[in-house]
Protein backbone atom coordinates (compact mmCIF):
# COMPACT_ATOMS: atom_id res chain seq x y z
CA UNK A 1 0.00 0.00 0.00
CA UNK A 2 1.39 3.38 -0.99
CA UNK A 3 -1.05 5.51 0.99
CA UNK A 4 0.13 4.71 4.53
CA UNK A 5 -2.12 6.17 7.20
CA UNK A 6 -2.82 5.35 10.85
CA UNK A 7 -5.82 3.19 9.98
CA UNK A 8 -6.84 -0.38 10.84
CA UNK A 9 -9.36 -2.71 9.21
CA UNK A 10 -11.45 -3.94 12.16
CA UNK A 11 -13.97 -6.10 10.37
CA UNK A 12 -15.16 -7.21 6.96
CA UNK A 13 -18.43 -8.93 6.18
CA UNK A 14 -19.97 -9.34 2.74
CA UNK A 15 -19.70 -5.97 1.00
CA UNK A 16 -19.13 -4.02 4.21
CA UNK A 17 -15.86 -3.10 5.93
CA UNK A 18 -15.16 -1.27 9.21
CA UNK A 19 -12.08 0.91 9.71
CA UNK A 20 -10.63 2.62 12.80
CA UNK A 21 -8.27 5.56 12.41
CA UNK A 22 -5.74 6.77 14.99
CA UNK A 23 -3.60 9.79 15.77
CA UNK A 24 -0.32 8.10 14.89
CA UNK A 25 0.76 5.24 12.68
CA UNK A 26 1.54 2.10 14.65
CA UNK A 27 5.04 1.04 13.56
CA UNK A 28 5.59 -2.28 11.80
CA UNK A 29 8.08 -4.07 14.04
CA UNK A 30 8.25 -7.02 11.64
CA UNK A 31 10.43 -4.81 9.44
CA UNK A 32 14.03 -5.78 10.21
CA UNK A 33 15.26 -2.42 8.90
CA UNK A 34 13.58 -0.58 11.78
CA UNK A 35 16.19 -0.02 14.48
CA UNK A 36 13.98 0.66 17.46
CA UNK A 37 11.96 -1.17 20.07
CA UNK A 38 8.33 -1.16 21.12
CA UNK A 39 9.33 0.73 24.26
CA UNK A 40 11.27 3.35 22.30
CA UNK A 41 8.41 4.00 19.88
CA UNK A 42 5.82 4.03 22.66
CA UNK A 43 7.87 6.65 24.48
CA UNK A 44 8.19 8.77 21.35
CA UNK A 45 4.44 8.67 20.76
CA UNK A 46 3.76 9.44 24.41
CA UNK A 47 6.02 12.49 24.20
CA UNK A 48 4.35 13.71 21.01
CA UNK A 49 0.86 13.39 22.47
CA UNK A 50 1.60 14.36 26.08
CA UNK A 51 3.26 17.76 25.82
CA UNK A 52 1.56 19.75 28.54
CA UNK A 53 0.04 22.97 27.27
CA UNK A 54 0.73 22.21 23.59
CA UNK A 55 -1.75 21.42 20.84
CA UNK A 56 -1.43 17.93 19.40
CA UNK A 57 -3.17 17.23 16.10
CA UNK A 58 -1.21 14.06 15.40
CA UNK A 59 -0.82 12.61 11.92
CA UNK A 60 -4.47 12.26 10.90
CA UNK A 61 -6.77 14.78 12.54
CA UNK A 62 -10.20 14.49 10.91
CA UNK A 63 -12.03 17.14 12.93
CA UNK A 64 -12.80 20.52 11.37
CA UNK A 65 -14.10 21.91 14.66
CA UNK A 66 -10.89 21.70 16.75
CA UNK A 67 -9.14 24.81 15.37
CA UNK A 68 -6.77 22.87 13.13
CA UNK A 69 -5.98 24.20 9.65
CA UNK A 70 -9.10 23.41 7.59
CA UNK A 71 -7.09 22.78 4.43
CA UNK A 72 -5.02 20.16 6.23
CA UNK A 73 -8.09 18.47 7.71
CA UNK A 74 -9.82 18.28 4.33
CA UNK A 75 -6.62 16.90 2.84
CA UNK A 76 -6.56 14.27 5.60
CA UNK A 77 -10.11 13.27 4.76
CA UNK A 78 -9.30 12.94 1.06
CA UNK A 79 -6.20 10.86 1.83
CA UNK A 80 -8.35 8.67 4.09
CA UNK A 81 -10.80 8.05 1.26
CA UNK A 82 -7.93 7.15 -1.06
CA UNK A 83 -6.31 4.87 1.52
CA UNK A 84 -9.54 2.92 2.09
CA UNK A 85 -9.99 2.42 -1.65
CA UNK A 86 -6.39 1.35 -1.96
CA UNK A 87 -6.67 -1.21 0.81
CA UNK A 88 -9.89 -2.65 -0.59
CA UNK A 89 -8.38 -2.82 -4.07
CA UNK A 90 -5.40 -4.73 -2.67
CA UNK A 91 -7.77 -7.29 -1.16
CA UNK A 92 -9.46 -7.74 -4.54
CA UNK A 93 -6.07 -8.30 -6.17
CA UNK A 94 -5.07 -10.85 -3.54
CA UNK A 95 -8.26 -12.85 -4.15
CA UNK A 96 -7.96 -12.42 -7.94
CA UNK A 97 -11.38 -10.79 -8.20
CA UNK A 98 -12.43 -8.07 -10.67
CA UNK A 99 -11.20 -4.69 -9.45
CA UNK A 100 -13.17 -1.46 -9.35
CA UNK A 101 -11.05 1.66 -9.11
CA UNK A 102 -13.66 3.57 -7.12
CA UNK A 103 -14.87 1.20 -4.45
CA UNK A 104 -15.76 4.13 -2.20
CA UNK A 105 -17.05 7.23 -3.99
CA UNK A 106 -17.81 9.47 -1.05
CA UNK A 107 -17.57 9.72 2.72
CA UNK A 108 -20.29 11.32 4.82
CA UNK A 109 -19.60 13.39 7.93
CA UNK A 110 -21.95 15.16 10.36
CA UNK A 111 -21.65 17.94 12.90
CA UNK A 112 -21.99 15.90 16.09
CA UNK A 113 -24.01 17.63 18.81
CA UNK A 114 -24.55 14.94 21.52
CA UNK A 115 -28.18 14.40 20.58
CA UNK A 116 -30.20 11.65 18.90
CA UNK A 117 -30.98 12.98 15.42
CA UNK A 118 -30.36 10.37 12.70
CA UNK A 119 -29.28 11.68 9.30
CA UNK A 120 -30.54 9.59 6.35
CA UNK A 121 -27.86 10.35 3.76
CA UNK A 122 -29.83 8.63 0.97
CA UNK A 123 -32.83 10.96 1.28
CA UNK A 124 -31.05 14.26 1.83
CA UNK A 125 -29.85 16.50 -1.02
CA UNK A 126 -26.11 17.12 -1.11
CA UNK A 127 -25.20 20.39 0.55
CA UNK A 128 -22.13 22.37 1.55
CA UNK A 129 -23.71 22.76 4.99
CA UNK A 130 -22.89 19.98 7.45
CA UNK A 131 -25.96 18.40 9.05
CA UNK A 132 -26.30 18.48 12.84
CA UNK A 133 -26.69 14.82 13.82
CA UNK A 134 -25.17 12.04 15.92
CA UNK A 135 -26.02 9.12 13.66
CA UNK A 136 -26.23 8.33 9.95
CA UNK A 137 -27.88 5.59 7.92
CA UNK A 138 -27.53 4.54 4.28
CA UNK A 139 -28.42 1.68 1.93
CA UNK A 140 -26.32 2.91 -1.00
CA UNK A 141 -23.25 1.14 -2.32
CA UNK A 142 -19.87 2.91 -2.61
CA UNK A 143 -20.62 5.04 0.46
CA UNK A 144 -18.77 5.52 3.74
CA UNK A 145 -20.15 6.83 7.04
CA UNK A 146 -17.63 8.34 9.47
CA UNK A 147 -18.12 9.10 13.17
CA UNK A 148 -15.48 11.23 14.89
CA UNK A 149 -14.46 10.68 18.50
CA UNK A 150 -11.83 11.49 21.07
CA UNK A 151 -13.24 9.45 24.01
CA UNK A 152 -16.95 8.97 23.21
CA UNK A 153 -18.21 5.59 22.02
CA UNK A 154 -18.33 5.16 18.22
CA UNK A 155 -20.60 2.43 16.87
CA UNK A 156 -21.32 1.13 13.38
CA UNK A 157 -24.17 -1.14 12.31
CA UNK A 158 -24.81 -3.45 9.36
CA UNK A 159 -27.81 -5.51 8.34
CA UNK A 160 -26.90 -8.12 5.70
CA UNK A 161 -30.51 -8.72 4.64
CA UNK A 162 -31.10 -5.10 3.64
CA UNK A 163 -27.53 -3.95 3.04
CA UNK A 164 -28.16 -0.98 5.31
CA UNK A 165 -25.32 0.52 7.32
CA UNK A 166 -25.27 3.09 10.13
CA UNK A 167 -22.77 5.01 12.24
CA UNK A 168 -23.46 6.33 15.74
CA UNK A 169 -21.74 8.83 18.05
CA UNK A 170 -22.58 7.90 21.66
CA UNK A 171 -21.18 9.95 24.51
CA UNK A 172 -22.91 9.83 27.86
CA UNK A 173 -25.53 12.33 26.62
CA UNK A 174 -26.31 10.20 23.58
CA UNK A 175 -26.51 7.09 25.72
CA UNK A 176 -28.94 8.93 28.00
CA UNK A 177 -31.22 10.33 25.28
CA UNK A 178 -31.39 7.11 23.25
CA UNK A 179 -29.34 7.68 20.09
CA UNK A 180 -28.74 3.93 19.76
CA UNK A 181 -32.42 3.04 20.10
CA UNK A 182 -33.51 5.75 17.65
CA UNK A 183 -30.95 4.60 15.08
CA UNK A 184 -32.03 0.97 15.51
CA UNK A 185 -35.58 2.02 14.64
CA UNK A 186 -34.36 2.83 11.10
CA UNK A 187 -33.78 -0.89 10.54
CA UNK A 188 -36.50 -3.45 9.85
CA UNK A 189 -35.67 -6.09 12.43
CA UNK A 190 -38.24 -8.50 10.95
CA UNK A 191 -36.10 -9.16 7.87
CA UNK A 192 -32.84 -10.09 9.57
CA UNK A 193 -30.20 -9.56 12.24
CA UNK A 194 -28.46 -6.20 12.69
CA UNK A 195 -24.82 -6.39 13.77
CA UNK A 196 -22.69 -3.80 15.58
CA UNK A 197 -19.02 -2.97 16.05
CA UNK A 198 -17.73 -0.64 18.78
CA UNK A 199 -14.59 1.42 18.19
CA UNK A 200 -11.88 2.91 20.38
CA UNK A 201 -13.20 4.94 23.31
CA UNK A 202 -12.35 5.85 26.88
CA UNK A 203 -12.26 3.02 29.41
CA UNK A 204 -13.98 2.97 32.77
CA UNK A 205 -10.62 3.30 34.53
CA UNK A 206 -10.13 6.79 33.09
CA UNK A 207 -13.72 8.06 32.89
CA UNK A 208 -14.47 9.62 36.25
CA UNK A 209 -17.53 11.86 36.49
CA UNK A 210 -19.71 13.42 39.14
CA UNK A 211 -22.55 11.32 40.48
CA UNK A 212 -25.00 13.79 39.01
CA UNK A 213 -23.85 12.65 35.55
CA UNK A 214 -24.39 9.03 36.57
CA UNK A 215 -27.83 9.95 37.84
CA UNK A 216 -28.80 11.78 34.64
CA UNK A 217 -27.61 8.81 32.62
CA UNK A 218 -29.67 6.37 34.68
CA UNK A 219 -32.68 8.68 34.47
CA UNK A 220 -32.42 8.72 30.68
CA UNK A 221 -32.10 4.94 30.51
CA UNK A 222 -35.21 4.55 32.69
CA UNK A 223 -37.37 7.17 30.97
CA UNK A 224 -36.43 6.10 27.44
CA UNK A 225 -36.47 2.35 28.22
CA UNK A 226 -32.96 1.84 26.86
CA UNK A 227 -31.99 -1.22 28.91
CA UNK A 228 -33.52 -4.48 30.04
CA UNK A 229 -35.17 -4.34 33.50
CA UNK A 230 -32.31 -6.40 34.94
CA UNK A 231 -29.66 -3.99 33.64
CA UNK A 232 -31.62 -0.99 34.91
CA UNK A 233 -32.15 -2.49 38.35
CA UNK A 234 -28.42 -3.28 38.62
CA UNK A 235 -27.19 -0.13 36.89
CA UNK A 236 -24.69 0.84 39.56
CA UNK A 237 -23.18 -2.62 39.83
CA UNK A 238 -22.93 -3.11 36.03
CA UNK A 239 -21.64 0.28 34.88
CA UNK A 240 -20.20 2.17 37.84
CA UNK A 241 -17.15 1.92 40.05
CA UNK A 242 -17.09 4.08 43.14
CA UNK A 243 -14.13 6.37 43.68
CA UNK A 244 -15.11 6.91 47.31
CA UNK A 245 -15.33 4.48 50.20
CA UNK A 246 -18.96 5.22 51.07
CA UNK A 247 -20.81 4.91 47.74
CA UNK A 248 -24.47 5.85 48.01
CA UNK A 249 -26.61 3.23 46.25
CA UNK A 250 -28.51 4.56 43.25
CA UNK A 251 -32.27 4.56 43.64
CA UNK A 252 -34.14 2.77 40.89
CA UNK A 253 -37.11 5.09 40.66
CA UNK A 254 -36.70 8.32 38.70
CA UNK A 255 -38.37 10.59 41.25
CA UNK A 256 -36.01 9.46 44.01
CA UNK A 257 -33.07 9.59 41.63
CA UNK A 258 -33.64 13.27 40.85
CA UNK A 259 -33.56 14.11 44.55
CA UNK A 260 -30.18 12.40 44.93
CA UNK A 261 -28.73 14.30 41.98
CA UNK A 262 -29.17 17.61 43.77
CA UNK A 263 -27.16 16.63 46.85
CA UNK A 264 -24.48 14.23 45.57
CA UNK A 265 -20.98 15.67 45.10
CA UNK A 266 -19.05 12.41 44.95
CA UNK A 267 -17.68 10.81 41.82
CA UNK A 268 -17.92 7.47 40.04
CA UNK A 269 -16.22 5.85 37.07
CA UNK A 270 -18.56 4.93 34.23
CA UNK A 271 -18.21 2.04 31.80
CA UNK A 272 -19.58 3.66 28.65
CA UNK A 273 -18.67 0.88 26.15
CA UNK A 274 -20.37 -1.78 28.28
CA UNK A 275 -23.46 0.42 28.62
CA UNK A 276 -23.48 0.98 24.84
CA UNK A 277 -23.18 -2.77 24.22
CA UNK A 278 -26.07 -3.50 26.57
CA UNK A 279 -28.24 -0.84 24.91
CA UNK A 280 -27.49 -2.42 21.53
CA UNK A 281 -28.42 -5.88 22.77
CA UNK A 282 -31.60 -4.56 24.40
CA UNK A 283 -32.91 -3.63 20.93
CA UNK A 284 -31.91 -6.97 19.44
CA UNK A 285 -28.61 -5.98 17.84
CA UNK A 286 -25.73 -8.45 17.91
CA UNK A 287 -22.47 -6.94 19.18
CA UNK A 288 -19.51 -8.36 17.24
CA UNK A 289 -16.85 -6.50 19.22
CA UNK A 290 -15.24 -8.21 22.17
CA UNK A 291 -14.98 -5.86 25.15
CA UNK A 292 -12.93 -4.17 26.43
CA UNK A 293 -11.83 -2.15 23.42
CA UNK A 294 -8.64 -0.09 23.29
CA UNK A 295 -8.75 2.93 25.59
CA UNK A 296 -8.43 6.32 23.89
CA UNK A 297 -7.03 7.90 27.07
CA UNK A 298 -4.50 5.23 27.93
CA UNK A 299 -3.22 4.35 24.44
CA UNK A 300 -1.32 7.36 23.09
CA UNK A 301 -1.83 6.23 19.49
CA UNK A 302 -5.32 7.71 19.82
CA UNK A 303 -6.90 11.10 20.48
CA UNK A 304 -8.41 11.81 23.89
CA UNK A 305 -10.30 14.96 24.86
CA UNK A 306 -10.03 14.07 28.53
CA UNK A 307 -6.27 13.65 28.24
CA UNK A 308 -6.14 17.01 26.46
CA UNK A 309 -8.02 18.57 29.36
CA UNK A 310 -5.78 17.01 32.00
CA UNK A 311 -2.65 18.17 30.14
CA UNK A 312 -4.17 21.65 29.69
CA UNK A 313 -3.68 21.43 25.95
CA UNK A 314 -5.62 24.02 23.91
CA UNK A 315 -6.82 21.38 21.43
CA UNK A 316 -6.38 17.87 20.10
CA UNK A 317 -7.53 16.01 17.01
CA UNK A 318 -10.35 13.60 16.25
CA UNK A 319 -10.19 10.03 14.96
CA UNK A 320 -12.97 8.16 13.19
CA UNK A 321 -14.76 4.83 13.11
CA UNK A 322 -15.87 4.26 9.52
CA UNK A 323 -18.25 1.80 7.92
CA UNK A 324 -18.14 1.46 4.13
CA UNK A 325 -20.35 -0.47 1.75
CA UNK A 326 -19.31 -1.47 -1.74
CA UNK A 327 -20.52 -4.33 -3.89
CA UNK A 328 -16.91 -4.85 -5.00
CA UNK A 329 -15.72 -5.99 -1.57
CA UNK A 330 -15.32 -9.79 -1.67
CA UNK A 331 -17.76 -11.90 0.29
CA UNK A 332 -16.53 -13.61 3.44
CA UNK A 333 -18.13 -16.13 5.73
CA UNK A 334 -20.37 -14.87 8.53
CA UNK A 335 -18.59 -15.48 11.82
Amino acid sequence: MTTKLPMTLLAQLDDVAVFQTAAFQVPDFTNTDVETTDIDMAEQIKQRMSQSGQTSYGELNLGLHVHDDATQVLSNRMHLLAAINEQLNEQLNEQQLPQQRLLLKRMHWVNQVHGKHVHDVDNTPLSMQTVDADAMVSQQANVGLAIMTADCVPIVLYQPASGQIAAIHAGWQGLACGVIKVTAEHFDSTIGQVMAWIGVCISQTHYEVGKHIRDQLLTGCVENQLLTPSSTDNFNQRYCTDTDTDLERVHKKVDKLLNIATISNNKVKLNLPKLAADQLMSVGIKVNTKLPVACSYEDKHYYSYRCQTHLQQPATGRMALIVVRSSAIPNVNHT
